[in-house]
Parts: structure tokens; C-alpha cells; sequence
């Protein structure tokens, strides 16, 4: 099972939109090099919602190539059409990703039950260990804490990832989860730290985007308990884990993936570059984590 700082990946894009495949396997690479300890391919940082199937699949597969089993790669999967959220598991598994993630159905707001059975017809249809994803102040779907253990019993859903940042939500589920072998991720780099040193397993992380080594340094720690070190880091990386929400994700992500001379500005419509009143802020937030100079 994977544990540490997992990469929510930006895809990079040119000026035009297409996506940049060179400047991926460079991002690829650049986590190989800074600890990043697993990587999300196509998951909503990496703006799979503008994407063609075509375009979804090759991401994917691209990353799965370039990684090359050095570390694991997680694809994002989710749909909310079950079908579609089925075919791109089975797609993902046949291009050897080692996991998939898949969200809540967005938009269409299915009951507990609905989600219930749309996950597990996800981990029926695939040969991947299925990871939960739990955003909803993206889907308007909320899954509830009750519903993610009745999942945990379904063979092939091995994890969640909490984006909610709701810590009591996280510690009931960690207590009543403990001893099963069923893998808990924040999804909220804001309470990551917090998460992990209550029994956490890792971070899917925006903030590693532009911070590999330090994030990878802060889930070690607080992985291990260390909650004087994660705290340390954790407090030099706030300033980031905050203002990279200041625009909706991966907008400030992308910016500074530019900013470091990493990816083109690129990224598709609806999302637009970083607005310029942001500029300084983005800017400052990079220098207080030691991820540029000035």
C-alpha cells in the first residue's frame, strides 16, 4: 500500500491548449528526483473534465511509461456516469497503472445508496484497487462516513481520499477503520499534517506539485508520528497549501508550475490563467517555501 506525499499531477499544457507532452515527462521526472512518493495521473488537478477519452487515455498511459515502476502510478477514473467511470478503470489497468482513483458522480447528486452501488460497480468492472475520492465542494456529493465503511467491505476498494478537511469526520473514520488495512489519504493540504499525525496514511497533494521534497519530507514525518518535524515543515508550507486555492485548482498551480520555468501557461477553458491581483501573493507563497529565489 502506498503511504507519504502523493502528487496530484498538473498536465501541462501549451498556450493553445494542447497538452504538452514533453513538459509531462519533465514534471514525471522532476518527482522521480524530489521524493514524490506516488503520482495521480488525470485526476482533477490534472483537468481531465476538458479532456477528450483519447486525450484521458494517453495521459495515462504516458505517465504510467515514463515512471516506468519506479513508483506508483494512481489514474484518475472518475465519472458520474458509472459506465464511463467503469471503462476508464478497466483502460487504466490495461496500461498498468497500479491504482485507480475514482470521485463521487458530480453534478447528478445520487443518494447514499447510488454512490454505493456506482463504487462498486467501479471496483466489479476493474482489476485495479479502487480508491474513493471525496470532494464535495466540487460534486455536490457528499460521502458520508457510514457509506465509505459499508465500501470498505467490497473487495477492491482499498482507500479513500478525504478532501473534505472536516479532521473529526477524518478521526472517526481512522478509529473505526484502524487494524483493517484500509488506506485513508487527506485530499485537503491545509490538514494533511494534522490527518496523518491522527493515523493518516498520506497526502494526495497539490502543494507537491511545486513542493515535491518538502511535502514528501512533511508525510514521512508525520507518517511516522514526528509531530514536532511535520509541524516545522508543515508551518513553512502554509502559505502554499492556502494560496493555492486562492483561484479554483489547478489555476494557482499551473501558474506556479510556470513561474518555476517547469510548463508553458497553458490550461483550457473554463479554467483561466491566474488572475494578475494574485500575481505577489502566488509569488511570496513560493519564496516562503524555498521553491524560488526571489
Amino acid at each position: 500500500m502506498i503511504t507519504g506525499s502523493i502528487v496530484a499531477l498538473a498536465t501541462p499544457m501549451k498556450v493553445n491548449g494542447d497538452i504538452d507532452w514533453e513538459a509531462l515527462r519533465r514534471l514525471v521526472n522532476f518527482h522521480l528526483e524530489n521524493g514524490t512518493d506516488a503520482i495521480v495521473a488525470a485526476g482533477t488537478t490534472g483537468e481531465p473534465t476538458t479532456m477528450s477519452f483519447a486525450e484521458h487515455f494517453d495521459v495515462i498511459r504516458a505517465v504510467v511509461e515514463e515512471v516506468g515502476g519506479r513508483i506508483p502510478v494512481i489514474a484518475g477514473t472518475g465519472a458520474n456516469a458509472t459506465s464511463e467511470a467503469v471503462e476508464l478503470a478497466r483502460y487504466a489497468g490495461e496500461v498498468g497503472a497500479d491504482y485507480c482513483l475514482s470521485v463521487c458522480p458530480y453534478y447528478n447528486k445520487p443518494t447514499q445508496d447510488g454512490l454505493y452501488l456506482h463504487f462498486k460497480a467501479v471496483a466489479e468492472g476493474s482489476k485495479l484497487p479502487v480508491i474513493l475520492y471525496n470532494v464535495p465542494g466540487r460534486t455536490c456529493s457528499d460521502l458520508y462516513n457510514e457509506t465509505v465503511l459499508r465500501l470498505a467491505e467490497v473487495d477492491n476498494i482499498i482507500g479513500l481520499k478525504d478532501a473534505t478537511g472536516n479532521l473529526e469526520r477524518a478521526e472517526d473514520l481512522i478509529a473505526r477503520l484502524e487494524g483493517s488495512g484500509f488506506m485513508l489519504y487527506s485530499g485537503d493540504d491545509g490538514t494533511a499534517c494534522d490527518f496523518m499525525l491522527m493515523g493518516g496514511h498520506g497526502d494526495i497533494s497539490v502543494t507537491a506539485n511545486v513542493a515535491p521534497q518538502a511535502m514528501h519530507e512533511l508525510c514521512a514525518a508525520a507518517v511516522a508520528g514526528d509531530s514536532d518535524r511535520a509541524h516545522q515543515i508543515n508551518t513553512r508550507l502554509m502559505p502554499l497549501h492556502t494560496n493555492l486555492g486562492i483561484e479554483a485548482n489547478p489555476i494557482p498551480v499551473k501558474w506556479s508550475l510556470h513561474r518555476m520555468g517547469l510548463v508553458e501557461p497553458g490550461i483550457r477553458l473554463p479554467m483561466t490563467w491566474l488572475s494578475e491581483k494574485y500575481h505577489s501573493t502566488i509569488n511570496e507563497a513560493l519564496q516562503l517555501a524555498g521553491v524560488i529565489d526571489d
